[in-house]
């Protein structure tokens, strides 16, 4: 039997007219197959329910909790009770959103992959089992008129500051890069587990496959010069790409390495402060993909914060192809594939915002630059974009 969590009545109302509201602003031509990718179910608990989650299900008594950013999950952070503050364990639990707990299997692959990783030597936050010995639980929230089921992972917390805090160097991109490489061939080739099946996710909005589905929530964005954009992007895609990916190398994707799931620590070397990766944090968008997507989605995240935004691409490829050298019709297609990880990152923020529009600030973090990057890079065109990014990769090889 599943605990019942009861919400507040204002937030009981909120969902209650969320609800309502989206479905009156939804058109009908919106594929109902491909919508519950997107964000279904956010949760919505508050720091009280946290509190009594934390202790009825890890038997942890709790001396400090704080909200964390997310997009369309709830992650917080959670200090145990000890004697010495400074000794305190930390970890952070995950309530993952309503529509994603309804697959147990991928909840569970993703909790395995994490683990094993860690196993590897790479930072990834590892499960604490809950107190009947389990990875996870899947707890029933009771929401007024909404009711979700959300699984519950308390997961350790890694030491670090998100890469979105810090100024990208040169140095940072392409260990960014490499790592994102050591990640997708490690769980490639040597993670099986037989909830490993379920990474095949084709209808997964996110995934490249999909771009031509951004078409159905175009109306979202209503500025007509920026709707052409992404139609170009999209034509551009099933002019150049969608007939070729097939016959990509394929691999398993983290497939969101973002500036924000990416922990970076300070060190100290020769007199020279350096930063190195300490955590690589949310698998929730793992799934099966390409090499060569990867290497996009990494190159569009770290463009994001940049001040210098152009070159980065070619700052995380050459750290990419220094474990896994791309072929040349990869190389071919990895523009088109970083413009339209931006389309569909402007796009269903903007979907997700009608849906959960108190999460605006945080799920409008690309929007901030995005939209100036993208029209930049189209503007610029392929062949003025590859030159600076295969100029800038290549540069590493003369060094050595």
């Amino acid at each position: 039997m599943h605990r019942i969590l009861v919400l507040s009545r204002s937030a009981a109302l909120f969902f209650c007219c969320l609800d309502s509201e989206s479905k009156q602003k939804k058109p009908m031509a919106v594929n109902r197959e491909h919508e519950r990718f997107v964000m279904v179910g956010k949760p919505n608990l508050n720091v009280r329910q946290i509190v009594e989650l934390t202790e009825s299900l890890f038997h942890l008594t709790v001396s400090q909790v704080k909200p964390l950013p997310s997009y369309d999950d709830q992650n917080f952070y959670i200090q145990a009770h000890c004697d010495n503050p400074k000794e305190c364990a930390e970890y952070v639990m995950k309530i993952t959103n309503g529509e994603n707990s309804k697959n147990e299997e991928l909840m569970e692959a993703q909790t395995h992959v994490m683990m094993f990783l860690h196993s590897k030597g790479l930072h990834t936050p590892t499960p604490v089992l809950t107190n009947t010995g389990k990875l996870m639980s899947l707890e029933a929230i009771e929401n007024g008129p909404v009711a979700w089921k959300h699984i519950v992972r308390l997961l350790t917390y890694l030491p670090g500051t998100p890469a979105s805090e810090i100024a990208m160097t040169p140095d940072i991109l392409f260990n960014i890069g490499r790592m994102a490489a050591v990640i997708d061939e490690t769980i490639s080739k040597e993670f099986h587990h037989p909830s490993k099946k379920s990474f095949d996710r084709r209808d997964f909005i996110w995934n490249y496959s999909n771009v031509p589905l951004l078409r159905e929530y175009l109306y979202v964005v209503k500025e007509e010069v920026l709707r052409d954009l992404i139609e170009g992007v999209i034509k551009d895609y099933e002019a150049t790409v969608a007939s070729k990916i097939k016959n990509l190398r394929k691999c398993i994707n983290h497939g969101d390495l973002n500036d924000h799931n990416i922990l970076l620590e300070k060190t100290t070397s020769l007199g020279h402060d350096e930063y190195k990766i300490s955590g690589i944090l949310d698998f929730g968008h793992i799934s099966e993909g390409y090499y060569i997507s990867e290497v996009a989605i990494t190159i569009m995240y770290m463009m994001i914060e940049s001040s210098d935004p152009l070159p980065v691409g070619g700052h995380v490829l050459a750290g990419f192809e220094s474990v896994l050298p791309l072929t040349t019709e990869e190389r071919d297609t990895l523009f088109t594939l970083v413009t339209c990880r931006f389309a569909q990152s402007l796009v269903i923020a903007r979907y997700n915002i009608l849906l959960c529009p108190e999460n605006e600030e945080y799920l409008l973090t690309t929007a901030k630059t995005g939209w100036k990057h993208l029209m930049n890079l189209t503007s610029l065109g392929k062949e003025a974009v590859e030159k600076i990014w295969f100029t800038t990769a290549e540069s590493y090889s003369a060094e050595k």
